[in-house]
């Protein structure tokens, strides 16, 4: 390690004067010896570990393996904590506070003497709220997240959390499964700390930040409890120190080639569609074109090779017993960009090459693959003129083309009351529409998309009619669901204005999504609709006011772009 290194850190530590003492001397109070002020790197491990979020309530481990690793490399560790955002429990959802927790670590970053940082993530929202703050920042950055909970187990049968819970709701409501029984497999569907161990949205954020060059090859898939999660720890906390000195910042791993190698790696997986929602966000803060047509184009043709639920049938382990991300990529390598950096300073290219599937039953071959073309497919029309999306691997086949009687609910509440009423006019034709539940709407464009249907179809064996909202839906679930639907019913989207009896027209392989009413009538609709009152208060106001819409992302618009990692004023 050289004594002078140009360091971040320096006009912190270095300075002369009573600021450098008192940065200097508080330090002290750590126990750090003489030598930690001047040349070495002071990397950041910022740490979304809380009980309020299982799934990352494991990574304390994490951070000191990070730490070990730097202590190791000659720089000085410093770990802090940062919001946590768990799935699970929040209300009213997660989504609503990702924008918040990107701004806490953005300025975290940016606030303090940090030359690079290591961001210990894991629950949906909290690994895209991280790379968000790490773009806006761009100091140098690895991104480890807290890995698969191990495969659930209920009566002798491997399950995945989220997934099989939707499948056993359904079965609850039409009398094939007991309340008791519903309620016995709680204890067996969550075994370890950990992310669902199905391809959910955290699964798919963990691995697409792994194809992007953001966290080290082979990382997202290992379970939770593996122990080889502590040793790659440990090299990137080495690796971390070396990118300072490297001056391998995110903005020369994060391009427009890696995002499309991300859209190519998501059709492959099966992932979430609120991969969507993340990427276009991510590209927003770091100024990179990219729009939802482009989502569409790269992952139009790609094959579906994991078969993982939800559109499959395996589970994590599976998945990363049989070569994880880098044998993925491999078999779709003629789709990649494969020049793009990774964190390691090498290209992806390079990351993934001899990588090939240990077991062509989970990611299966080119020329075996579960089916080609069923990716998060982007569909415009009179319905959607900003755009929405329908993951066509978790859809029924025989609904991608269908013209069907609208059947509204107002909101949620609305259709939590009417939904089983036996006067409802629904059938296996209808298509259920539920308008404010999208970013504005609701707010935080909660994960219900994938609606319950009414106990009287699930009793006729009818699971799955076409749902339509403005709202998203659980990386877990599956069903024919158009989701994200822009602009949402909360600002005057066309959405408002369905009404009863109305005919949709949802055509997948044309990429529509049409309200069949004529513009007349839709005029006269319009100038009945009551725009919602805005919050009163806090956050919530400030999320109201300055949240985009789903074809942007969800992003805050005065958040765009990014600042840097300079400190606007400096104390003297």
């Amino acid at each position: 390690m050289t004594d002078r290194v140009p360091l971040r850190s320096a006009t912190w530590l270095e300075a002369e004067g009573k600021q450098g003492f008192i940065h200097r001397a508080w330090l002290r109070g750590l126990g750090l010896p003489d030598d930690s002020f001047r040349g070495r790197p002071i990397i950041g491990v910022a740490n979304s570990a809380s009980e309020l979020a299982p799934c990352n309530a494991g990574l304390g481990q994490t951070a000191e393996a990070v730490k070990r690793g730097v202590w190791q490399a000659g720089g000085i560790p410093l770990e802090f904590p940062t919001m946590s955002l768990g799935e699970t429990l929040m209300r009213p959802t997660t989504m609503m506070f990702r924008n918040l927790m990107a701004m806490e670590v953005e300025e975290l970053l940016r606030a303090n003497p940090l030359d690079g940082v290591v961001l210990l993530s894991g629950c949906d929202k909290t690994t895209p709220a991280m790379l968000m703050a790490a773009a806006s920042v761009d100091i140098p950055a690895i991104v480890l997240t807290a890995g698969p909970m191990l495969a659930g187990n209920v009566a002798g049968r491997r399950v995945g959390c989220g997934t099989d819970v939707w499948r056993w709701d359904a079965d609850v409501q039409a009398g094939r499964m007991s309340a008791d029984e519903f309620r016995s497999a709680e204890s067996g569907m969550v075994r370890s700390q950990g992310f669902c161990q199905v391809m959910g949205t955290a699964s798919t954020m963990a691995s697409l930040t792994e194809v992007i060059g953001m966290q080290p090859s082979g990382f997202s898939s290992l379970a939770a409890p593996d122990s080889r999660r502590l040793a790659l720890a440990h090299e990137a906390g080495r690796r971390i120190t070396a990118m300072v000195l490297e001056g391998l910042r995110p903005s020369k791993i994060v391009t427009q080639g890696s995002l499309r190698n991300a859209v190519v790696a998501n059709a492959a997986l099966g992932g979430s569609t609120n991969a969507v929602l993340h990427l276009l966000a991510i590209a927003g803060r770091f100024g990179l074109p990219f729009d939802l047509r482009d989502f569409d184009d790269w992952s139009r043709d790609v094959p579906l090779l994991v078969d993982v639920k939800p559109s499959g049938d395996g589970l994590m382990d599976d998945f990363d017993a049989a070569g994880g991300i880098p044998a993925l990529l491999a078999e779709v390598a003629d789709l990649l960009s494969l020049e793009e950096l990774t964190l390691t300073g090498r290209t992806i290219g390079e990351e993934i090459a001899g990588a090939r599937s240990l077991n062509t039953r989970i990611i299966r071959t080119r020329t075996d693959p579960i089916a080609v073309g069923v990716g998060t497919a982007v569909l415009h029309g009179s319905l959607a003129p900003g755009g929405a999306v329908i993951k066509q691997s978790a859809a029924s086949r025989h609904l991608l083309v269908h013209t069907g009687r609208a059947v509204v609910f107002r909101n949620m509440d609305d259709y939590v009351r009417r939904i089983n009423d036996l006067e409802l006019p629904i059938d296996a034709d209808s298509v259920i529409v539920v308008q404010n539940v999208g970013p504005v709407g609701y707010p935080g464009m909660p994960e219900v998309g994938n609606f319950t249907l009414p106990r009287r179809l699930l009793e006729q064996g009818i699971d799955d009619v076409i749902r339509i909202s403005d709202a998203r839906m659980s990386g877990t679930g599956f069903g024919t669901v158009v989701l994200h639907v822009a602009p949402e019913a909360a600002v005057g989207g066309p959405l408002a204005l369905v009404r009863d009896g109305d005919q949709i027209c949802l055509d997948v392989p044309e990429r529509r999504l049409d309200l069949l009413v004529s513009e007349a009538e839709l005029e006269v609709r319009r100038r009945d609709t009551v725009a919602p009152l805005p919050a009163p208060r806090g956050y919530r106001r400030l999320y109201t006011s300055h949240v985009l819409q789903a074809d942007k992302g969800v992003d805050f618009d005065f958040l765009v772009g990014g600042s840097g990692d300079d400190v606007a004023g400096r104390s003297v």
